[in-house]
C-alpha cells in the first residue's frame, strides 16, 4: 500500500470497485429472467460468465500469491458464487448441444486450464517472487484478451444494426468497474491490474456510443430461403400494421411455419395457382417468388 492520502485513496477505489463489480456480476439478471419467462437460452451462450468464473479464480489466486490484496479477493469470492449460478441456471435451461458445449468449455477453462496454471506455478517455481510475476502476466494477458471479446459484438451491432445482444447496463457497469480497478491499480503502482482497464474503459465506451447510435435503427432485412422460395422477414420493432391486414400476416407466417417442417413439391395448374399434395391450392403464383412478411 502506498503512504498517506493515497492509502486512503487506494482503499476508497478499492472499496469503489467492489461495489462497482458486485453491480456487474448482477447485471445479467435481466438477461436470465428473459431466459426464464421463455424456458429457453435462445441466442444467448454460456461463454461469457464460464469465462467471468475463470477470470475470477484467477485473480483470486493472485491475490492470494500477492501481499495487501484483500479488496481483490473479497469481490472475485463473491463473483465466483455468483457466475457459478449464472452456469447452472444456463445448463439448466439450454437445449442439449448448448449443454454439452457448455460442459466441455468449463472443463477446458476451469478444470484444465486453472489446474494447469496453479500446478506448473506451485511445483515448478519455487519462489514466490518469481510465482507473483508470472501469475500477474497471466492475469495480464488474460484480461485483455477479455476486454477485446466485445469486439465481436461491436461488430455484430454494426452489421446487423441491432443492440438486442449488448445489453446497455452491462456496458455502463463495464464502463465504471475498468475505471476504479485501473485507479486502484495504479496507486499500488500494480500495472497487471492497471493496463488492461485502459483498454476495458475504451471499449466499454465505444459500446455505449453504439448503443445510442443504433438502438432506434431498424435491422437489416434478413433474407431466407424455405423449400425453394425466399422469404424476406422485415425484423423492426417500431413498424405497426394495419388491424385488417393482421389475419393476413397471420395465415402467411403460418404457411412459412409449414413450409419449414413438410417438404413441399410444387407445381401449377392452368390457372397459374400452385398445387400441393393432391392438388390443395395454396395460393396464387407469385412470379418473383418472394413473399414479404411483417415481422
Amino acid at each position: 500500500m502506498t503512504a498517506g492520502s493515497f492509502a486512503h485513496l487506494t482503499l476508497a477505489f478499492g472499496l469503489l470497485g467492489n461495489v462497482v463489480s458486485f453491480m456487474v456480476f448482477l447485471s445479467p439478471l435481466p438477461t436470465f429472467y428473459k431466459v426464464y419467462k421463455k424456458k429457453s437460452t435462445e441466442g444467448f451462450q454460456s461463454v461469457p460468465y464460464v469465462v467471468g468464473l475463470f477470470s475470477a479464480m484467477l485473480w483470486i489466486y493472485y491475490a492470494l500469491l500477492k501481499a495487501n490484496a484483500m479488496l481483490l479477493i473479497t469481490i472475485n469470492t463473491v463473483g465466483c458464487f455468483i457466475q457459478t449460478f449464472y452456469i447452472c441456471f444456463f445448463l439448466f435451461y439450454a437445449p442439449k448441444k448448448a449443454r454439452i458445449e457448455s460442459l466441455k468449455l468449463i472443463g477446458a477453462m476451469i478444470v484444465i486450464g486453472f489446474g494447469l496454471i496453479v500446478g506448473l506455478t506451485q511445483f515448478l517455481v519455487h519462489d514466490v517472487a518469481n510465482r507473483v510475476t508470472i501469475v500477474g502476466w497471466i492475469c495480464l494477458v488474460f484480461a485483455l484478451c477479455v476486454f477485446v471479446a466485445p469486439l465481436g459484438v461491436v461488430r455484430q451491432v454494426i452489421k446487423t444494426k441491432s443492440v438486442e445482444y449488448m445489453p446497455i447496463l452491462l456496458s455502463v457497469a463495464l464502463t465504471l468497474n475498468a475505471v476504479t480497478w485501473f485507479f486502484y491499480g495504479l496507486l499500488l503502482h500494480d500495472f497487471n491490474i492497471a493496463i488492461p482497464n485502459v483498454l476495458g474503459f475504451t471499449f466499454g465506451v465505444l459500446q455505449i456510443i453504439l448503443y445510442f447510435v443504433y438502438k432506434n435503427k431498424k435491422p437489416i432485412i434478413c433474407n431466407e430461403k424455405v423449400s425453394g422460395l425466399e422469404i424476406k422477414t422485415i425484423a423492426t420493432e417500431e413498424q405497426k400494421v394495419p388491424e385488417n391486414k393482421d389475419q393476413d400476416i397471420i395465415d402467411v407466417v403460418k404457411l412459412s411455419e409449414l413450409m419449414r417442417s413438410i417438404p413441399v413439391v410444387a407445381k401449377f395448374n392452368q390457372n397459374n395457382d400452385v398445387i400441393v399434395d393432391d392438388h390443395l391450392v395454396l395460393e396464387p403464383h407469385v412470379p418473383n417468388h418472394t413473399i414479404e412478411v411483417a415481422a
